[in-house]
């Protein structure tokens, strides 16, 4: 097979979009904008930036997007993006794993087959 012709396994795939999201959490994400989001921005230009609230799950060990007891800004915020993309990951593949649809077993085959072939048996017989 030539390289252009080669195919890439769906394990791999999904191996490498799962490096690529953990270095985008874990290494990219240091490097997002330090500005304040649109909202944020928006707040301060009108002044009501000092009325906010804090959210009630400010002190959570991940809030702000930092890792609770890092002190070093870099790794706490990589740390925060890395357990964050690995949470979603295994919610959402415990909620699939749980939804997955399932065939029939071989034997509930076997079982159904049996069953129709009983009932072919028994209408040619009449």
């Amino acid at each position: 097979m030539t390289g252009a012709n080669r195919r890439v396994s769906t394990r791999a795939l999904w191996a490498g979009l799962l490096v690529a999201a953990l270095l985008v959490a874990g290494v990219a994400s240091y490097y997002a904008s330090a500005h304040p989001d649109g909202l944020e921005h928006v707040a301060e230009q009108t002044g009501f930036l000092d009325t906010a609230e804090d959210s009630p799950v400010a002190d959570s060990p991940l809030a702000d997007y930092q890792t609770d007891g890092v002190d070093d800004e870099r790794i706490s915020g990589g740390l925060a993006g890395v357990i964050g993309v690995v949470l979603v990951l295994v919610l959402m593949g415990g909620l699939a794993w749980l939804l997955r649809r399932r065939g029939p077993t071989g034997r509930e085959r076997a079982e159904s087959d049996e069953a129709g072939h009983d009932a072919d048996a028994s209408a040619s017989a009449s």
